[in-house]
């Protein structure tokens, strides 16, 4: 089974959209096999459910998070991960000062989740450019702002699971 973590501050905003955002759209593409989850590098929001503004954006696209509980990223929980999914470029830091420096340890692949948005990347943005600030601190257009981010991302993503899921066929 492929498996994937999104990751943000306390989970409750960036990290629970983008896991229910690609779950639904794993699930919309039929690819299977595939597992999802978010966690947070802090632990100030660990067992509160979602931001209500990040869970009212995901059900104005028919997509339903009220099971969503926070939980902060316990290093174990990286064993096994095939891709790692940094909301901003200090959950990118963090994260990577958490993954093993052995070269032969299995480690996943650690990207920001925006170095998958196609339109974002031709222009080529160095990664501070591929943050995707908390929107709560916001409003409400903050969190659309958000779920565009990682809406713009998604597709990039399925193609890198179907890359690294699916056979590859001969020509």
């Amino acid at each position: 089974m492929f498996r994937i973590m999104t990751v943000s501050t306390g989970n409750i905003c960036r990290s629970p959209m983008a896991e229910f955002m690609i779950r639904t759209a794993l699930k919309d593409a039929g690819i299977t096999d595939v597992s999802i989850e978010s966690t947070g590098i802090s632990d100030g929001e660990a067992g509160q459910p979602i931001d209500p503004r990040a869970a009212a954006i995901l059900q104005s696209h028919g997509i339903n998070a009220e099971d969503h509980v926070a939980r902060a990223l316990e290093p174990e929980a990286l064993e096994g991960l095939d891709l790692l999914l940094a909301m901003d470029l200090d959950h990118h830091a963090a994260l990577s000062a958490m993954l093993p420096t052995d070269e032969s340890a299995p480690r996943p692949a650690l990207r920001m989740m925006r170095s998958f948005d196609t339109v974002l990347a031709a222009s080529a943005p160095a990664p501070a450019d591929q943050g995707i600030y908390d929107p709560w601190f916001g409003d409400s257009a903050d969190f659309r702002l958000c779920w565009q981010m990682v809406h713009a991302a998604i597709p990039g993503v399925l193609d890198y699971v179907r890359a690294h899921t699916m056979p590859q066929r001969g020509n």
